[in-house]
C-alpha cells in the first residue's frame, strides 16, 4: 500500500480493515503509532486507523444496506471499537465486517467509546450499498439518522458521484472522497482522494477538518459517468439507459422485463432540490481525472495488467508521482514521455475537466469517448465543473 501510495502521490493513507483479526495483526507488527493517533511505517509513511462496516437491517418498513467508514484516535480506542463489534457478530469476513443493526445504533456504540469516533456514510450514492442508494438507502441523511444525525459531519462522494451532484441536495454537510481501494494497485489506490490542509499531521487535526471544513481543501474525483452505476441498465441483457429513457420505460427492462437497476444519475434527479448548475456559498473546489493506467489501458486498446501498458506507465512515473503526470506536467513534457500524441490529449483532456464517457451501468464502468470511436446513443452529460489552478497542487 505504501509502496504504490508512493508512485501514486497520495501522502496519507487509511490502514484499512482494523476490525479484521489477521489484518489488525499485521498493523501493529508493521506500524508504530505516535502521541498523535498518526501509524507510521518503518520507512516513514503514515496511515490513520480506518475501517468499512456494512449495516443491513430495516427501517421505515424498508431493508436497508448501508456502508460506513469508521476513523479512530488511536490504537485504545479502536481496540474497544473491535471489542464492541465482535459481540454483534463476525469480524474476518474479507473485504468488511457485515451486521445486521442500524446506522443509529452504530452512533450510539461508536459514541459510547469515544466521542473521538468518527463515522462517514461511504460511496453515498451506489444503488445497493450507499446511504442515497436507489435499491436500499434513505432519502435523506435525517431519514437514516434521525435524532443522531448532528453527529454526521461528512459523507463521501463514490465514483459515481461527485461534489455538484452534492450540492443539489442541499445537505448541509461536508463532501469527503476517498477511494474505496480493495486493491493497493493505483489503478485502484487513491483514484479519489481528499486534499487536506492542515497544520500538522494528526488525528485531531484531521478530524476537526472532516467535522468543520476548515483543513477541507478540495476533492480529486473520477468522471462520475466512470462509474458503474451511473446510468440505468442490465449488464446481463447489455442494456444501459439514460434516466429519461428508463423513466419512459418506467424502470423496465426491455429485454427481460425487470425492473431495472435504477443509476446515480436517476437517483439525484428524484432527491434533488435545485437545478443543475446549482452551487452553494463556500462549496470546496475539486478536480476530475481518471487513475493514468486506465487511460493507458484504454488508449491503447490493451488489458491494464499487460506488459505494453506496463511499460508505458512505469516511463511516465520514473521519478516523479501519477499525481504529477495527470496534474502538473505540460503537453511538451508529456510527449516526451510516450510520444503518443492520443494519450496526451486524453490526458490533458481529462484535466481540464471536458472528457467525454460512455456512462457505466448496473457494474459496468463507463468508456472514454474519442473522435468519437465509441459509440454512444446520446452523449455521456458532463456537467462544468470549477477546476483549481493547477500550480495549487
Amino acid at each position: 500500500m505504501e509502496e504504490h501510495a508512493r508512485i501514486k502521490g497520495v501522502d496519507l493513507l487509511g490502514c484499512g480493515d482494523f476490525t479484521h483479526p489477521k489484518w489488525n495483526a499485521d498493523i501493529k507488527q508493521q506500524l508504530k503509532e505516535d502521541d498523535k493517533g498518526i501509524l507510521w511505517s518503518n520507512t516513514g509513511y503514515p496511515f490513520l486507523w480506518q475501517t468499512e462496516i456494512s449495516l443491513m437491517y430495516s427501517q421505515g418498513g424498508k431493508g436497508r444496506r448501508v456502508h460506513n467508514l469508521i476513523f479512530s484516535p488511536n490504537g485504545e480506542v479502536s481496540h474497544q471499537i473491535i471489542e464492541a463489534l465482535g459481540k454483534k457478530g463476525r469480524l474476518d469476513y474479507d473485504g468488511r465486517p457485515i451486521f445486521g443493526f442500524s446506522c443509529i445504533e452504530l452512533i450510539e456504540m461508536m459514541r459510547s467509546i469515544s466521542d473521538k469516533i468518527e463515522i462517514i456514510p461511504a460511496h453515498c450514492l451506489t444503488p445497493w450499498f450507499g446511504l442515497f442508494g436507489s435499491k436500499s438507502g434513505f432519502d435523506s441523511i435525517k431519514e437514516c439518522f434521525q435524532e443522531k444525525t448532528k453527529f454526521v459531519h461528512a459523507v463521501e462522494t463514490g465514483m459515481s458521484a461527485d461534489p455538484p451532484m452534492m450540492w443539489r441536495l442541499k445537505e448541509d454537510i461536508n463532501v469527503v472522497s476517498f477511494s474505496d481501494a480493495h486493491s493497493y494497485h493505483t489503478d485502484k489506490l487513491g483514484r479519489e482522494c481528499t486534499i487536506f490542509d492542515m497544520k500538522e499531521l494528526s488525528y485531531e487535526s484531521f478530524l476537526k477538518s472532516v467535522r468543520t471544513g476548515d483543513g477541507l481543501d478540495s476533492t480529486i474525483e473520477t468522471y462520475p459517468e466512470y462509474g458503474k452505476y451511473h446510468y440505468d441498465g442490465h449488464r446481463l441483457c447489455g442494456v444501459s439507459l439514460s434516466p429519461k429513457e428508463s423513466l419512459k420505460l418506467k424502470g423496465i427492462c426491455p429485454k427481460c422485463k425487470k425492473p431495472l437497476t435504477i443509476g446515480v444519475e436517476y437517483r439525484i434527479e428524484e432527491l434533488a432540490k435545485e437545478p443543475i448548475g446549482y452551487k452553494p456559498e463556500g462549496a470546496k473546489p475539486f478536480i476530475r481525472i481518471l487513475p493514468l493506467l486506465e487511460v493507458i489501458a484504454i488508449v491503447l486498446g490493451k488489458g491494464l495488467k499487460t506488459k505494453t501498458v506496463s511499460e508505458v506507465y512505469n516511463k511516465f512515473v520514473k521519478g516523479r508521482t501519477e499525481f504529477d503526470v495527470l496534474l502538473r506536467l505540460g503537453r511538451d513534457e508529456l510527449i516526451k514521455l510516450c510520444d503518443n500524441e492520443k494519450l496526451v490529449d486524453v490526458i490533458l483532456t481529462s484535466r481540464e475537466g471536458n472528457l467525454k464517457l460512455k456512462p457505466g451501468y448496473d457494474g459496468v464502468y463507463g468508456k472514454i469517448i474519442y473522435n468519437n470511436e465509441v459509440s454512444v446513443e446520446e452523449p455521456a452529460t458532463v456537467v462544468e465543473n470549477e477546476q483549481k489552478s493547477l500550480s495549487e497542487y
